[in-house]
């Protein structure tokens, strides 16, 4: 496995690999890589011949009073975790690689990116679509695979890729959680012992939700307040959102029904964590 760091070198590697008619699928990440991480790299492995892994924390997708200085790094133990599961090549660009001086292109998308996490972080996805089109471009991946703990940002590349007519397929991931139940991030590192274990106060309230559903509940207002206030019990979390809305177009759902997104934003302490469960 190697590791490039410019564009140039990325796209003559791939280059190589269409010439013998091998596929790629492309894993984009910002790196301290997990099991969540994993599960993305391994199902690549599974469906391509070739998988590339980016790492990259995008400073575009941050805000003003965001984590990215403090954003968890650690490229040699990233390398080591993507050389076990078969990876065959990371890109690790520096910001300057990827945003050159003077850079003031911009993807912009409407709609489903002014929901959720849009609504407290405003410059987010245009960070993410722009970042994401540029590694699509970049890598020209017959396949792209993301996680759906991040459910808005899986149907915005999704949308992204519909729109602009890209020519590669988007695969969306199950979430992978803690044994005890709290969806693996990067972020978790972040908590503190007494923090860590009131974080699964969201996981709690996902767990409630679908037995609502599960139970027949299908008033999407009854289902927010009672899993809000299971959030509510939690004195070290503060909601930012916790919503029901269409899986498609995130707009906001009255009813319960099949293929409706349940999407929390919650701090715990400092840390912003989210986590979500889909209606079957």
């Amino acid at each position: 496995m190697e590791i490039k760091k410019t564009i140039q070198e990325t796209r003559e590697c791939v280059k190589a690999w269409r010439e013998k008619g091998l596929s790629v699928g492309l894993v984009p990440t910002m790196g301290y890589l997990h099991e969540g991480h994993g599960s993305l790299v391994t199902k690549a492995k599974q469906e391509n011949d070739r998988v590339v892994v980016s790492i990259f924390v995008n400073p575009m997708q941050f805000g003003p009073n965001e984590d990215l200085a403090s954003y968890p790094r650690d490229i040699e133990k990233d390398r080591a975790f993507c050389e076990k599961l078969g990876a065959d090549l990371i890109f690790h660009p520096e910001p300057e690689e990827m945003y050159t001086s003077g850079f003031c292109s911009y993807v912009d998308m409407s709609v489903l990116t002014e929901e959720l996490c849009g609504l407290s972080r405003p410059v987010h996805f245009r960070g993410v679509c722009t970042v994401v089109s540029k590694l699509f471009h970049i890598v020209q991946p017959d396949r792209a695979y993301f996680g759906q703990k991040d459910a808005q940002q899986l149907a915005i590349i999704k949308r992204m890729v519909l729109d602009l007519n890209m020519d590669l397929e988007v695969v969306g991931c199950p979430i992978v959680r803690e044994e005890d139940g709290l969806a693996k991030s990067s972020r978790n590192t972040y908590l503190n012992t007494e923090e860590r274990k009131a974080a699964l106060v969201l996981s709690r309230a996902v767990r409630l939700g679908e037995k609502m559903v599960s139970d027949g509940e299908k008033d999407a207002s009854v289902l927010l307040a009672a899993m809000k206030a299971e959030i509510e019990k939690e004195p070290l979390a503060r909601i930012d959102y916790v919503k029901a809305v269409d899986g498609l177009t995130m707009q906001p759902k009255d009813m319960v029904e099949a293929s409706m997104l349940v999407a929390m934003a919650v701090y715990i302490g400092k840390t912003r964590l989210i986590d979500n469960f889909i209606c079957e």
